[in-house]
């Protein structure tokens, strides 16, 4: 196997940093693991798809198992290199994918991995046609395309959706009380759901009516939610932005919300300051943050 390759070839990334365990007695990476790290940046992969794959792969009827894998080395890692894991398809057949795998140093190749991929029946593991569904996900990703699909609407129309993405990670992850987590605030707002490929929920939030005080308008924004799955990606952030967009529509002149301290970076990268101290809500300690629109 000869495969040249340049990390501009690649649009899907997973950075890692060299552990001790993963060294050998040359303290250089031990061969195997690179195999392990082309797993880690398959998995990264999927979920530049914004597919959690278990739940994807449910729902399209199938699951995906490795066949061949081809190795070849270039150069060596070692202890503490940040890697950056590059991962694309580059063609698929009736029921087979053949991924491309780049381990980069910087800009410098290291191990070039190709990976074939069989579509197949989970419970007898026979192959079947790799779904359309899954064939136009992957070819619009390689071409650079959008993988989801944002739709803002009221509760009626979007509620269904919203709402087992919202008690999967408030009530199920987090032991939120069901009984907080759906208020009768929901009738009122304005929500939004990101949508992947397949029609899947991976991301959802609301926009609260306006409030009025002390000669301004702000609008309110909560119940924030990701699949777990798909974290990491642009999900959270385009759900955001669009409830923000929304309240400066309509007029608001600031936005506010209760972020989660495990949350208070990312918005942070979305323009929001911190106001006044921490507090509990709901067992979880939470910071008001505020951002001028």
């Amino acid at each position: 196997m000869t495969m040249t390759m340049q990390r501009q070839d690649f649009r899907c990334f997973h950075r890692l940093r060299v552990r001790w365990a993963e060294v050998d007695i040359q303290k250089i990476v031990f061969n195997p693991h690179y195999l392990a790290y082309a797993d880690c940046a398959m998995t990264e992969y999927w979920r530049a798809l914004a597919m959690p794959y278990v739940a994807g792969m449910h729902t399209l009827g199938g699951d995906v198992y490795l066949k061949k894998a081809g190795v070849e080395y270039h150069a060596s890692a070692r202890l503490d290199d940040v890697l950056d894991v590059g991962m694309r398809c580059v063609r698929m057949g009736d029921s087979s994918m053949v991924f491309a795998c780049g381990v980069f140093a910087g800009d410098r190749l290291l191990v070039s991995i190709e990976l074939l991929y069989v579509f197949a029946d989970p419970a007898t593991q026979t192959k079947r046609t790799v779904p359309p569904a899954l064939r136009s996900m992957i070819e619009t990703f390689e071409a650079g395309g959008e993988m989801v699909e944002l739709r803002t609407g009221d509760w009626a129309t979007l509620g269904r959706d919203a709402s087992p993405l919202r008690m999967a990670v408030f009530v199920e992850e987090q032991g939120v009380p069901p009984a907080l987590e759906l208020d009768e605030h929901d009738a009122a707002c304005l929500h939004a759901v990101a949508y992947n490929r397949l029609g899947m929920p991976v991301a959802t939030g609301r926009l609260l009516p306006s409030e009025h005080g002390e000669g301004q308008s702000t609008g309110r924004i909560g119940r924030m939610a990701v699949d777990r799955a798909v974290r990491g990606q642009r999900w959270g952030r385009m759900v955001l932005d669009a409830l923000v967009e929304a309240a400066r529509a309509r007029g608001d002149a600031q936005a506010t919300l209760h972020a989660q301290r495990s949350a208070e970076g990312f918005y942070r990268r979305a323009s929001f300051e911190p106001v006044g101290g921490p507090y509990e809500e709901a067992g979880i300690a939470h910071i008001t943050m505020r951002r001028a629109l």
